[in-house]
């Protein structure tokens, strides 16, 4: 398991904090997630052989938000 930050922008309320995190917890390989509205951060625990940290931020950015390496 690997734990890796993001910036995540386009966050305006904790709805999108929501939805950030109800996105990328339906990604396989995922174990634990956490995004912070305020900091603009999040925290993905998974598993490297099933997913990479490019995929984990086009997710994000599928649903509107951006979404980089921290």
């Amino acid at each position: 398991m690997k734990t890796q930050k993001f910036n995540v922008t386009g966050m305006t309320c904790a709805a999108c904090q929501a939805n950030v995190t109800r996105r990328v917890q339906k990604l396989e390989g995922v174990k634990d997630v956490d995004v912070n509205l305020l900091s603009g951060r999040m925290t993905v625990e998974y598993d490297e052989s099933a997913l990479t940290a490019p995929a984990i931020c086009a997710a994000v950015q599928e649903i509107g938000y951006g979404a980089s390496d921290a």
